[in-house]
């Protein structure tokens, strides 16, 4: 099957998924104890301004009378899929949510991206190592280095660490070491990643484009100040990879394809290079996919642990408030996102393992 075809396929097939997942919301929102107009007038509203509030978010028409709930519904969904979020209600009252969820993504992608790097550059090396050197003494302190990342909850690490590097904890220097740095909120560096440097300067249409150049200094600071949260985020999967990679190099090493190479006299390297790694890569591929899954979920705690003025720590805000608009929104984003791995996954699985295609050939 041609790739393209399978992606609108699959695209096609998502759309069920993304109607659950915002129904769900929806209903949990719209028919849960908490009152967004309570929320947003408090306690000494008048009746004429709950009325008048109700009357502007819908809930209400011009006569008094509540909207029925599968028109609210359709309004919603209608909004969602053409990318009209509309306002915040609560956490900024009258601010797009786009602006919200811009402002925001920054320091997601900064957490999201070194949390991925670390357990990728950890995991993977070491569960490699471990089923190379089975049954000894590196096997076995590499495995317990495993499961002992794997088995300390997100939540608790969290906060351990949160708590070992605030003024007076035992890493308090961490703070002041080399270059000082904060440890909760997001740092003005963040914004100052790189340097536009224009290329076609002067030349109309063209001078659109440019060349991000990395600055050392603000990119040190932001890594300095991350790296905590992305050790918490990325601890989870760092234990599963190890796990997972040290049983997919014993399963490839004790293989009839490796002996039959070893027959040939291709050198331990190669093989270990051709063979056994790349075979071993294949189970490793949906923990590594999945990893993006945790850090939606995980991010909401890290970010509130944290402090990190990220998409987690906005969504957190947003259910409490409730700011449905701006839960909608990420809650449709987050389906988007999940649905577009699953797919890169699938493609992805035809290129490391050429047994697996996408469908019968037409």
């Amino acid at each position: 099957m041609n790739r393209g075809v399978y992606i609108l396929k699959r695209l096609g097939l998502a759309i069920p998924v993304m109607i659950f997942g915002i129904t769900m919301s929806f209903l949990i929102l719209y028919l849960g104890p908490i009152d967004p107009v309570g929320s947003i007038l408090g306690r000494q509203a008048t009746p004429a301004d709950i009325r008048q509030l109700r009357m502007a978010l819908n809930y209400i028409d011009s006569a008094g009378n509540p909207v029925p709930l599968w028109e609210q519904y359709f309004r919603v969904v209608s909004d969602l899929f053409l990318l009209d979020f509309g306002d915040s209600w609560v956490i900024q009252r009258e601010t797009p949510v786009t602006t919200l969820i811009i402002n925001r993504m920054p320091a997601t992608l900064w957490l999201g991206f070194w949390s991925v790097v670390i357990a990728l550059g950890v995991g993977v090396p070491v569960g490699l190592y471990a089923g190379l050197r089975a049954n000894t003494v590196r096997d076995y302190a590499s495995s317990g280095f495993g499961i002992i990342w794997r088995a300390m909850p997100n939540f608790w690490l969290a906060v351990i660490i949160s708590g070992l590097i605030t003024a007076g904890g035992a890493l308090s220097f961490y703070r002041t070491a080399i270059v000082e740095t904060q440890v909760s909120g997001t740092p003005d560096a963040l914004g100052n990643l790189f340097t536009n440097v224009e290329i076609f300067s002067g030349i109309p249409y063209l001078e659109l484009l440019f060349i991000p150049v990395p600055n050392p200094g603000p990119m040190f600071v932001a890594f300095k100040w991350i790296l905590p949260a992305a050790l918490v985020l990325g601890s989870s999967s760092m234990g599963n990879e190890v796990r997972i990679g040290r049983t997919a190099v014993l399963e490839s090493i004790n293989s009839k394809y490796v002996e039959t190479a070893k027959a040939k006299g291709v050198s331990p390297r190669r093989i270990i290079a051709k063979h056994v790694g790349r075979n071993a890569i294949i189970p490793l591929l949906p923990v590594v996919m999945g990893e993006f899954y945790l850090l939606i979920g995980g991010s909401v705690l890290v970010e509130s642990v944290f402090g990190i003025n990220g998409l987690g720590n906005l969504f957190f805000s947003a259910v409490l408030g409730p700011d449905i608009p701006l839960v909608m929104a990420l809650v449709f984003i987050f389906i988007v996102i999940q649905i577009l791995f699953n797919i890169s996954q699938d493609l992805l699985y035809t290129y490391i393992d050429p047994r697996i295609s996408l469908g019968e050939s037409e």
